[in-house]
């Protein structure tokens, strides 16, 4: 077979069929596989007239694509990854490209990084978010890993990137785990900016008494202010959807019980193998665990009730303002994890690009990415994004918000995990001191780990009794 394809996606479920046609409609020609053969004969079918090469077998499918060949796994993350690798390798030569476009765990991906350039194969990790209107329309990419194969996917990547006014939402992160690293963060403040919208969500219905349809004309009118967002976009749809069957709102008939597929659990692992708090998130990935305990919530509430009462003191005003600052605080504390893991792991990211390519395509684009860019790219070893002035200029007017929704909420019985985690985390930071020095105190009780003073240099430990 003579190769004519310019690219390959292997994995024809919904995100890889849309990626591939993304591709086509491009102006390249996309070769594709799927380990059923059928779903290819499908999608090809489906697609006649597309510059689309089908291949029946991985032979095949090789065969077809033009040297270095170019192929983006989109599989199942996990050991997936690993089968697919395994029977694609006997087929690829030195110099060629594999991306693996999933959600893989950043470890899994510095190890997959190294053992393909070991056998001269350029690989890249690389995260991809906007579900699948964004793999058909154009998604965030986000890629890490081989330098030159960054160079030779650039062209493709940066014509199916979403575009905004700043340009195609990819760039190259930097070496080995990069990209996967930063699609995890990603996906950790994505789990706390739908945590806090479900809290909002209810602190409209229990606190405030406003009906679905209410609630659905307050997230519309956010979504044309500050808080303006993908996700309040959509919080807003859904609230207005009827059900067909029943007539009925759909959200009012979906079991409250989040699921989840890992992401924000290895953000919070992560953030504390570096030492960096990130309790929006954590608080958000609790909150999922404690919906998934159905049958004990429903035991619980009979003997030991919470019974929500009407807010006093906070309306919808307060309420837009606090979801303005938790916002922030949430992006805040993944850009503060990012620095971190840059540092640590030898990324070289740029964060001031981080915010940028995440301003199209993906599931936290937002208006707050703006603040954030300039905040970066006035200072590109920012410590924390609190010490920039601009972050802090809009911040500062929203934290009483924050405060009064987050005290009428508790005063109600309204749990509200994730906004106040997200106060305590402003407080904390804050505070110039806190009471870590009795802590330090007890644990040189009972430890002898001694602890230092402020009022002379040194290392001390003390008797106690």
């Amino acid at each position: 077979m003579k190769p004519q394809a310019d690219f390959g996606v292997v994995g024809l479920a919904v995100m890889g069929a849309n990626l591939a046609l993304n591709v086509e409609s491009r102006g390249f020609a996309c070769a594709v596989f799927n380990r059923t053969t059928e779903k290819t004969r499908d999608f090809a079918g489906r697609n006649l007239g597309a510059r689309l090469v089908p291949g029946y077998s991985i032979r095949e499918f090789t065969a077809s694509l033009k040297r270095p060949r170019k192929i983006i796994l989109m599989v199942k993350a996990g050991a997936g990854v690993d089968e697919t690798m395994a029977h694609l390798l006997p087929y690829l030569s030195l110099g060629d490209v594999l991306i693996d476009g999933g959600n893989s765990y950043f470890r899994d991906t510095d190890r997959r990084v190294a053992m393909m350039a070991a056998r001269g194969i350029r690989y890249l990790g690389c995260g991809i978010s906007g579900g699948e209107e964004g793999a058909l329309k154009g998604p965030s990419i986000m890629p890490g890993g081989d330098p030159v194969a960054w160079k030779h996917v650039a062209p493709i990547l940066k014509a199916i990137a979403a575009k905004t006014e700043d340009g195609p939402c990819v760039t190259y992160l930097g070496r080995r785990s990069a990209g996967h690293f930063v699609k995890m963060v990603h996906n950790g403040i994505e789990y706390a900016m739908m945590q806090m919208l479900a809290e909002f969500y209810d602190l409209m219905k229990a606190g405030l008494g406003m009906s679905p349809e209410e609630a659905q004309k307050t997230f519309a009118k956010w979504n044309e202010g500050r808080c303006g967002s993908y996700l309040v976009e959509i919080s807003a749809l859904v609230l207005k959807y009827r059900d067909p069957d029943t007539g009925k709102l759909l959200v009012e008939l979906i079991q409250d019980e989040a699921a989840q597929k890992g992401t924000g659990k290895w953000t919070s692992q992560s953030a504390l193998d570096l030492g960096v708090p990130v309790p929006s998130i954590t608080a958000a990935v609790d909150a999922r665990i404690i919906s998934g305990y159905k049958k004990d919530r429903v035991a619980i509430a009979r003997v030991l009730p919470a019974k929500s009462r009407r807010l006093r003191g906070a309306g919808a005003r307060q309420l837009e303002g606090a979801c303005y600052a938790g916002f922030l605080a949430a992006y805040a504390q993944g850009l503060h994890l990012l620095g971190k893991a840059s540092a640590e792991y030898e990324y070289g990211l740029n964060l001031a690009e981080v915010a940028r390519i995440w301003k199209g395509g993906c599931i936290v684009r937002s208006r707050i990415l703006d603040v954030l860019r300039r905040a970066y790219r006035a200072e590109p070893r920012l410590a924390h994004p609190f010490l920039a002035p601009v972050f802090r200029k809009a911040l500062a007017p929203v934290t009483g918000s924050l405060r009064t929704v987050v005290s009428a909420a508790t005063a109600a019985s309204i749990p509200v995990p994730v906004l106040g985690a997200t106060l305590s985390y402003l407080d904390g930071f804050g505070r110039a001191r806190l009471p870590a020095n009795l802590i330090q105190a007890q644990r040189d009780h009972f430890g002898a780990h001694t602890y230092e003073r402020i009022d002379r240099p040194g290392v001390f430990h003390t008797k106690w009794d």
